[in-house]
């Protein structure tokens, strides 16, 4: 079965059979053993007999690799995906600036067995004028959403429409490309001027200049004063498509009475908190109750953070399942062996290996079983990734070092 020769303090093996039985056998037929590379000897047939066993089962190697392998993809692509996602929800929301407060009309307040009731207030452009006065105060701007056909000659676009104040722009980060944002007109009788999204100015004037041409919203006519800058889109709406109004034209197009929000950008001289006690205490002067809702950049950022970093762990667990399977496998398979080659370990133990040497050896042969897959697996991830960037430049991968040192584990 084995044929053996034994030179230059080494043995050869010819294997048909089992290699570090028959080189342990070689070597104590050979004048001399192993004599003087006892120690060399104990490892390189160590790792001789580990890859023979492992190339002696190549179906099983492979199949089991390639399951370990799949459970290592799948973590770290599904991490990647999830966290990207992660980074890039909040990226959107921290592109209009941290130091900003949403105001809202009306207070949440649990009453007993009675529910959530909702106390709701009118928020007017006064309440926004007042807050203005506020120390730190950078920005108002008060808010008014709908949406509705923007006419320009034989062309028309349905499109969402915001009325804001004239400090939208910059409370917003958002600069304009052509032409200047709304003028800080006195907010109840703005002039009827309009700002378009760059793909609304597309829409409706192709490459012409939409600068001092008028426009029909809503049967008003506005006129163009400027374009925004490409944005891209915010969970879903495209702030490329939208038409910015003034807020008090807005409340007469809509046919509203109040504001649906305000947002107050404050200063770096001050925290969230303290710019959040002042709104309230402006607000209960004006109203006589805190009936305003108030939400801090920070607590979305914060409350989001956790909710998508929940979400990349419970995505990284349903990934471990696949990994999980795959090192249910090496232990099927190693059980498996240990079984089928029991007349290889009688002889080892025959020739003095002991009970750990043993131990190590099969140790040994899971570890390089594992690795294998680990490779396979990397390699698996790279291809993938390489597929994604081409099909989907614009989809947000970030591979943590974290799953990914979690999935080799």
């Amino acid at each position: 079965m084995v044929g053996g020769v034994y030179f230059n303090g080494y043995c050869t093996l010819f294997r048909t059979g089992f290699c570090l039985a028959a080189c342990i056998a070689c070597c104590a037929a050979t004048a001399g053993g192993c004599a003087g590379r006892k120690a060399d000897m104990r490892t390189l047939d160590a790792v001789q007999w580990i890859t023979c066993a492992l190339r002696a089962g190549r179906l099983r190697t492979l199949l089991t690799a390639t399951g370990i392998g799949i459970g290592i993809a799948a973590v770290i692509l599904l991490t990647a995906v999830g966290e990207g996602l992660r980074l890039y929800v909040l990226d959107s929301f921290s592109q209009f600036g941290s130091r900003i407060v949403k105001v809202s009309p009306g207070k949440n307040q649990t009453m007993g067995m009675a529910g959530v009731l909702s106390t709701v207030r009118p928020l007017t452009i006064a309440d926004g004028e007042a807050l203005r006065n506020i120390r730190d105060v950078k920005f108002v701007v008060p808010i008014v959403m709908g949406t509705g056909p923007v006419v320009f000659a034989a062309r028309s676009s349905d499109t969402d429409i915001f009325g804001v104040g004239s400090d939208a722009s910059a409370a917003w980060q958002m600069p304009v490309a052509v032409g200047n944002f709304l003028p800080a007109d006195d907010p109840h009788n703005a002039r009827p001027y309009v700002v378009l999204g760059s793909k609304l100015r597309t829409a409706l004037f192709a490459d012409a200049n939409p600068l001092g041409q008028f426009v029909r919203i809503g049967g008003a006519r506005f006129r163009v004063v400027g374009v925004m800058e490409s944005k891209g889109s915010f969970l879903g709406t495209d702030l490329d498509e939208i038409a910015y109004i003034p807020a008090g034209r807005a409340l007469q197009l809509f046919n509203r009475e109040n504001l649906q929000e305000m947002d107050v950008v404050f200063t770096e001289n001050t925290t969230s908190e303290v710019i959040s006690e002042k709104i309230k205490q402006q607000i209960r002067e004006r109203h006589g109750d805190d009936d305003i809702t108030l939400f801090t950049q920070d607590d979305m950022l914060s409350s989001l953070d956790r909710i998508l970093s929940l979400l990349t762990i419970a995505i990284a667990a349903l990934g471990s399942i696949s990994l999980l399977v795959g090192g249910v496998g090496v232990l099927t398979i190693m059980s498996t062996t240990l079984r089928e080659r029991t007349a290889e370990i009688g002889l080892l133990r025959a020739l003095g290996t002991t009970q750990q040497q043993l131990l190590l050896l099969f140790l040994g042969e899971a570890v390089l079983l594992s690795l294998a897959g680990g490779v396979l697996g990397l390699s698996v991830v790279a291809a993938l990734l390489g597929l994604l960037k081409s099909v989907a430049p614009s989809m947000p991968i970030t591979i943590q070092a974290f799953y990914f040192v979690l999935s080799f584990g």
